[in-house]
């Protein structure tokens, strides 16, 4: 391509103006050049909303003076929007992620500028999403502009995610590393019990959805003894490469996508991101398709991993809030414990540590107040710590009790059997 088509970042964003809506790309596609660029035009800028989902990199949203120009209305709050989002010129919009495309598409959040990062075009002039199709599909097609950020370390990616060249209207070359996530080093006992438990429920010929972590990690170092695994996730990781490169995972038995692994984003090591580039077995898909409960649960087996901050007596499950402050978002567990729940031979799971750093019980009498269930006590199916695994699908409230007091820390069961005892009598 011609030099001339590029231009600075600078010049790139005077295209946003006031009152705009603004999406920016994310996770390991965050482009953290043309944001710092836009954030400083503070000064000119006014009533101009920014909405995403997860953010990385190194970008400081919460800055004062920004705050005079910009509000930050997430889709899903990560650790570098956590301050904004729970402030006067912040919020949180809840909703499943398979649906923040419908937002875009039925124009209920209609996208005036969508700000991404691409690879580099190829030879017949398109570029992809590289690691986030997620929900990023839907807003390059709805937006009225479209800046990209150009960066040759950037995979091409297959799947949902090409977009033609001639449809972005400012392009920046800007050669700069991805976001990376390790948790290879975050191991402890009680990460390794718990993968080992949730990775004893996945049975032969299941098809996958993990997210990242240490847990996520963990269960999948434990599954290379498995046959003919499947992914079918909303996130793709490290942990998943050894198990393809073995054969383990060939997503044999898939009904969808045979033979292909099919996830909205991809988040991890260089490693991972070179894994991905241009390999033609993994698809990197449109959110609104990639968690569709009825596109999940057409998948044999599908074992729907998923984390929590909480959860209570009963199997209400918080995952998104610690009381009223808004830790994350909804995301997708929902989408997959429900698909998973009406695949065939499914399991949706809720993997937690017994207690919280400080040793407080995650498994409690009632969440905190304010906080926010995001999957509900008729979704909830098997529950797993490090110190055993239940299934409360068809037990009552009191079954359920006892059996969530089984499995919690020991040093708490005493006085979660007392809650139970003063809550149902028995």
């Amino acid at each position: 391509m011609k030099k001339e088509i590029y231009t600075t970042a600078e010049e790139a964003v005077e295209l946003v103006q006031p009152g705009n809506r603004v999406f920016l790309h994310g996770s390991a596609a965050t482009p953290v050049y043309l944001i710092n660029a836009l954030l400083k035009r503070h000064d000119v800028l006014t009533n101009v909303e920014v909405v995403s989902i997860t953010t990385m990199g190194d970008v400081n949203f919460d800055v004062p003076e920004f705050r005079k120009s910009f509000f930050f209305n997430s889709l899903f709050v990560s650790a570098n929007t956590r301050t904004i989002a729970n402030s006067e010129n912040g919020d949180y919009v809840p909703v499943f992620l398979s649906q923040i495309p419908q937002l875009f598409r039925k124009k209920i959040l209609p996208i005036d500028v969508a700000i991404i990062q691409v690879s580099p075009p190829d030879k017949h002039g398109f570029c992809t999403l590289g690691t986030s199709v997620d929900i990023a599909r839907a807003a390059v097609d709805e937006a009225k502009y479209i800046i990209a950020q150009v960066n040759p370390n950037m995979p091409r990616t297959h799947g949902d995610g090409f977009i033609d060249i001639k449809r972005i209207d400012r392009l920046v070359w800007h050669e700069s590393k991805l976001p990376e996530l390790d948790y290879s080093a975050r191991v402890d006992d009680v990460t390794i019990r718990i993968g080992k438990n949730v990775a004893s429920l996945v049975e032969d010929g299941a098809t996958l959805q993990l997210g990242i972590g240490g847990i996520p990690d963990q269960v999948l170092k434990n599954l290379i003894n498995h046959k003919d695994l499947g992914i079918h996730t909303e996130m793709f990781s490290d942990g998943i490469i050894p198990l393809i490169e073995n054969g383990i995972i060939n997503n044999k038995w898939k009904k969808l996508n045979r033979g292909r692994a099919v996830t909205g984003f991809i988040s991890g090591t260089r490693r991972l991101y070179d894994f991905v580039d241009d390999n033609p077995v993994i698809r990197v898909m449109d959110i609104s398709y990639v968690n569709d409960p009825n596109i999940i649960s057409q998948n044999p087996k599908v074992t729907a991993i998923n984390s929590a901050i909480e959860i209570d007596l009963t199997g209400q499950v918080c995952a998104d809030s610690i009381g009223t402050y808004q830790y994350s978002g909804i995301g997708g567990q929902m989408d997959f414990m429900r698909g998973a729940s009406i695949s065939n031979d499914g399991k949706p799971i809720i993997a937690i540590p017994s207690t919280t750093s400080k040793g407080i019980s995650r498994i409690v009498p009632f969440l905190k107040e304010g906080a926010g269930v995001v999957t509900t006590r008729g979704h909830v199916h098997w529950v797993v710590t490090e110190f055993g695994i239940t299934n409360l699908f068809g037990r009552n409230l009191k079954q359920r009790a006892k059996a969530l007091i089984d499995i919690a820390h020991p040093d708490h069961r005493e006085y979660l059997e007392r809650a139970c005892h003063d809550r149902f009598k028995s």
